[in-house]
């Protein structure tokens, strides 16, 4: 027969079915010899008794299933209603006996307290903090039983049932102890995490804390004082103002009292005791393996800790080779895909990178897992005073907030001593980087580029074909090897190819610029010379969209059929409605061309437009809605005759001023360079996700034939393995499906992660603020696309979801070539991350709509429907309604 009572003294972590989070945690660091004020739990056990002794929850549980995590309301009608349904149960006999049995052998003269502890509480994916209640100075044998109940009934408060629907846990899955702790009545209490919880810096310990009983605290009745420490120095003292403190009743209880002036503002803690219970929390730390979360109290000069959990909201530290102090940045939000990798997108990415590797098949040493998302060490890199100086602003193109980030952070002494100062570049590296560069300034100065795009394609045609049949002529093992050789050769043929050609189009962009302000005072034509120019694979994607769109809008029947239509019977279907044949073909020539790309295309275990083209509707039916047949055609031209008139515009004015002949003469060379050469930026990414694609393929065909073997259930599960795994599983013929569950499991707890854009070694993530100066109560970020623009704000977080209308500002976290077909309809963009050169910035320029990218929590902080104002000449964003 289960107990309905465990005591400390017999509870570790093996037993967190039987009291919960909380009073695991308690028993564990009683075992460990921590200092736990004595107690015990009543069990799981206990409650699912007391609540099988009730004839409604059956149906109050379907209820709380059918709930909505955002009905606020039915919440809490419902919630009470449960609550005062549990408060009027009996409670069994036998449990009455058992709590009471406890309670007289540890102290029936004693106060308690009595806490709820969750089944899915205090656990390293989602604390619970907060949703259950505690009841505090418990005395007597009718208060205890009454606590014992009311934390049952507290398992369904508003917020815990919240909670547990937006988290995933079934609420009959959720079991409840309730911990019966002895009354500590300190001096002085509070909580203490062993990382800082606000920037994540695992070697600072930070301690808040005030006077009488840590409710005031943890309710937020009070400021705390604020103390850091790190390596045993304070390094930060923060003393509040603290006007209230509540204490124990002698009746039972508490009270909140004022507190004299004189108190209010003295030191809670002294120094030698902030780093006393510092060493403490080390050592709790040391035990569990990982960051706490400590409430603990000091009475009578003595430390209790009463309460440790995981701290839940820290993002995971990259793995750093030494101790040294490392600066990791995050490659997400460089290439605009910040959500949460699988295993294999990941190992693809790690191999795809040429250097920092022994052999060409390995996985580069430079990216870190962290989270889901790759880190890049930064650390080789900046050893070299020249990468130092230069790579702020180079990585500003592609982040503005990551250059800025990079820039302040080179200025701190602890990260400059990490680094091997006055590392000089290697003859072997400049001569690789010198044709290059010489390359640049001759596209720059003299070279016609009326072949450019010519070439590119061809080349990368070419590379394709050759790669696919690479690919088809070898299997198995060997496959698998193949791909782990042929991604790097990718990465390191397309660079040297494209480089030359991008680096005029961004030097160009940037005298363009800084010479019409130099000669003219303003850069008023910059955005008009960026719109439409030739060659670029994206524009050119988005501008088949339309024509998809035009071909669609003119059968009834198909657009119907496109609202409702299936990904796996996608064309088949397509064919039986009116008007199918006809623009069946026009699909299948898309997917030919364009099949491959899809949203977050850098990670090969997203679907592909070829493998879901319902991702494809939404986009296809908002042009159709927000534009005349052919309009985007015309929007494209337009465009460029617009670009045509900014340019003439700005050369006239610069014939105005003095030696302007030559000044006019040297920007027409410059504005022809630009417009020449800026469509090449799209084409390495489009040749690396074609052949990122050929690799997919391969690998699921690998996978069909393990499915067919047995190892796996499913071609996808090969997602969770990285490529050398998959090698090895091929060999061995067997998978372990242990891991796969275990991956899925950090996969999904990952998907919940906001990914920083730079974090140290030390767990620190490092912050900026946006350069622009803006108006009160506007929302800074970068400007990248000039012009000012007002609209109704269309807050879009997945494409597959998208509905844009004709003169809407698009609001994203991020945009890359699959959002492309958006942007004609869009007055302006709003991306969370993103610089100059990063593919939403670009697009804007072409389509001459305002950008602002690099604005925090711009999905969150806007919303759909709000009229806005976009500034993308100053960079910031304002909420007009």
């Amino acid at each position: 027969m289960e107990k309905h009572v465990l005591y400390f003294s017999e509870i570790d972590r093996s037993h967190l079915p039987q009291v919960g989070g909380k009073g695991a945690n308690l028993g564990e660091m009683t075992k460990a010899g921590f200092p736990v004020p004595q107690g015990f739990c009543v069990t799981t056990g206990a409650y699912r008794t007391f609540m099988r002794t009730s004839r409604e929850m059956t149906e109050l549980f379907d209820l709380l299933d059918r709930l909505s995590p955002d009905n606020l309301e039915q919440i809490r009608t419902l919630g009470q209603r449960i609550r005062a349904h549990l408060h009027a149960l009996a409670m069994p006999e036998d449990i009455k006996a058992s709590i009471l049995e406890a309670w007289k052998t540890c102290g029936a003269q004693k106060a308690y307290a009595v806490r709820s502890s969750a089944t899915a509480e205090d656990l390293p994916g989602a604390s619970f903090a907060g949703q259950q209640e505690t009841y505090l100075n418990v005395r007597g044998q009718e208060q205890l039983l009454q606590a014992v109940q009311k934390c049952w009934a507290s398992l369904f408060t508003d917020r815990a049932i919240s909670y547990r629907a937006k988290n995933g846990f079934h609420h009959r899955a959720v079991f409840l102890s309730a911990v019966v702790q002895e009354m500590v009545f300190p001096k002085v209490s509070g909580i203490m995490f062993t990382a800082d919880p606000v920037t994540g810096h695992r070697k600072t310990i930070s301690i808040d804390a005030g006077f009488g009983l840590g409710e005031a605290l943890v309710s937020g009745l009070v400021t705390a004082d604020l103390y850091q420490v790190r390596s045993q120095e304070i390094i930060k003292k923060q003393i509040a103002r603290k006007k209230i403190a509540i204490y124990a009743l002698p009746e039972g209880g508490t009270v909140t009292q004022d507190l004299p002036r004189e108190k209010q503002e003295a030191q809670a803690l002294p120094d030698d005791k902030i780093r006393e219970l510092a060493r403490l929390g080390q050592k709790i730390e040391v035990y569990y393996r990982s960051e706490q979360d400590i409430e603990w109290c000091l009475a009578e000069e003595k430390f209790y800790v009463v309460q440790s959990r995981p701290i839940t909201s820290l993002y995971p530290v990259p793995h750093a080779p030494d101790d040294k102090l490392h600066l990791f940045i995050s490659i997400g939000h460089a290439q605009m895909m910040t959500e949460a990798m699988k295993p294999l997108g990941i190992s693809v990415l790690k191999t795809l990178v040429p250097v920092g590797k022994n052999t060409p098949q390995a996985e580069s040493r430079l990216l870190s897992e962290a989270g889901g998302r790759l880190y890049l060490d930064m650390n080789e890199v900046l050893e070299y005073p020249q990468a130092r100086k230069r790579l702020p602003e180079l990585l500003g193109n592609v982040d503005e907030l990551i250059g800025r980030t990079l820039r302040e952070f080179l200025e701190r002494e602890d990260f400059l001593e990490a680094l091997q100062p006055g590392q000089k570049m290697e003859f072997g590296l400049v001569k690789k980087v010198f044709p290059t560069a010489f390359a640049v300034i001759r596209n720059i100065l003299y070279r016609q580029h009326g072949q450019v795009f010519d070439e590119m394609n061809r080349f990368i045609a070419e590379n394709v074909r050759e790669n696919s049949k690479k690919l088809q002529e070898v299997s198995g093992a060997d496959r698998i090897t193949l791909v782990q050789e042929m991604l790097p050769a990718v990465l390191a043929k397309v660079l040297p190819k494209a480089a030359p050609y991008m680096g005029s189009a961004l030097i160009t962009y940037k005298l363009i610029e800084g010479l019409s302000k130099k000669w003219l005072g303003d850069a008023a034509e910059l955005a008009g010379i960026s719109k439409s120019p030739p060659g670029n694979v994206t524009s050119e994607m988005g501008l088949a969209l339309g024509d998809l769109a035009d071909a669609v809008r003119r059968h009834p029947a198909v657009m119907e059929y496109l609202k409702q239509a299936r990904d796996d019977t996608f064309l088949a279907g397509l064919s039986t409605v009116p008007g199918g044949k006809e623009v069946l073909p026009m699909f299948q020539h898309f997917f030919e061309r364009y099949g491959m790309r899809g949203t977050g295309e850098i990670d090969i275990t997203r679907p592909r437009w070829r493998e879901t083209p319902t991702q494809l509707v939404p986009a296809l039916l908002s042009h159709i809605k927000g534009g005349a047949p052919g309009q985007h055609r015309l929007n494209f031209q337009a465009g460029k005759e617009e670009a045509e008139r900014a340019a003439g515009r700005m050369l006239e004015r610069l014939k105005q001023v003095p030696r302007g002949f030559l000044k006019a003469r040297r920007m027409h060379r410059l504005i022809k360079v630009h417009r020449a050469l800026i469509g090449i930026r799209e084409h390495p990414k489009y040749f690396i996700v074609q052949n990122l694609d050929l690799i997919k393929q391969a690998i699921l065909q690998e996978a069909a034939q393990l499915v067919k073997a047995g190892v796996l259930d499913d071609a996808e599960d090969v997602f969770w393995f990285s490529l050398q795994e998959i090698k090895e599983m091929i060999e061995r013929q067997q998978a372990d499906p242990d891991l796969i569950s275990e991956r899925k499991e950090k996969f999904y707890q990952d998907q919940k992660l906001t990914p920083p854009r730079a974090i140290t070694s030390a767990g620190e993530i490092v912050t900026v603020k946006p350069g622009a100066q803006v108006p009160p109560g506007a929302l800074a970020g970068s400007p990248v696309s000039a012009g000012r623009v007002e609209g109704r704000a269309r807050v879009i977080l997945r494409l597959e979801e998208a509905s844009l209308e004709k003169g809407d500002i698009l609001v994203a976290p991020y945009t890359d070539p699959a959002w492309t077909p958006l942007f004609p309809l869009a007055a302006g963009l709003i991306t969370e991350v993103g610089g100059l050169m990063t593919h939403g910035a670009v697009v804007a320029r072409e389509y001459g709509i305002p950008a602002v990218v690099g604005v925090d929590e711009a999905t969150h902080r806007i919303q759909s429907g709000q009229r806005i104002r976009v500034d993308g000449t100053q960079g910031y964003v304002e909420i007009l309604e």
